[in-house]
């Protein structure tokens, strides 16, 4: 739903990455159907792809290139942005001074920080995110619950996977149940 923040959470196994792959369109529904704009999204297939955004639990990032590098290459035919944009996008998620480093000599949470700061140019009005905190440190998680929000409040629609104690006004919950812990 745009302006709205919707978590989805449950143990481990539970079906939440896999979930978020369906609504992607990278995985097959086994029943229903999923709808984008009250149409069977199977009909705007390629409409949807250019208006969401999927960030799932690997980064995406290219260690060889630099964070610059791989921000230009993560927006490859969406929409041109120049360097000044891009850099900016990289020290609001605190990699100012790194943006030219092999992505090979950041620390994993800096590597997260890089597809992360896809967030900070995107015009996407859905954002499906998998375990968008991994590896990132307190100030960080403060962040990105910032920008989560900022999305919301700016009609988005923001779908999110995590075992971070996430809680903001308003926010949507979907709990799944199962999971690893119930099949001892």
């Amino acid at each position: 739903m745009p302006g709205t923040v919707t978590r989805v959470e449950g143990p481990n196994g539970s079906g939440k990455t896999t979930l978020l792959r369906i609504l992607a369109g990278l995985n097959d529904a086994w029943s229903g159907e999923l709808l984008w704009r009250g149409e069977p999204r199977v009909n705007l297939r390629e409409e949807f792809q250019r208006n969401m955004l999927y960030l799932g639990h690997r980064t995406g990032i290219k260690t060889l290139l630099t964070p610059l590098e791989n921000l230009r290459a993560l927006m490859a035919g969406r929409r041109p942005l120049s360097d000044d944009v891009l850099r900016q996008a990289l020290a609001g998620t605190g990699l100012a001074g790194f943006q030219d480093v092999p992505c090979r000599n950041l620390s994993a949470g800096q590597q997260r920080r890089v597809a992360l700061a896809r967030l900070l140019v995107a015009d996407e009005p859905l954002w499906l995110l998998d375990e968008v905190f991994t590896a990132i440190d307190v100030d960080g998680v403060s962040a990105i619950e910032s920008l989560l929000q900022q999305r919301a409040a700016e009609g988005g629609a923001v779908v999110v996977t995590t075992h971070h104690d996430l809680r903001m006004a308003g926010m949507h919950r979907i709990v799944l149940g199962g999971g690893l812990d119930d099949e001892r």
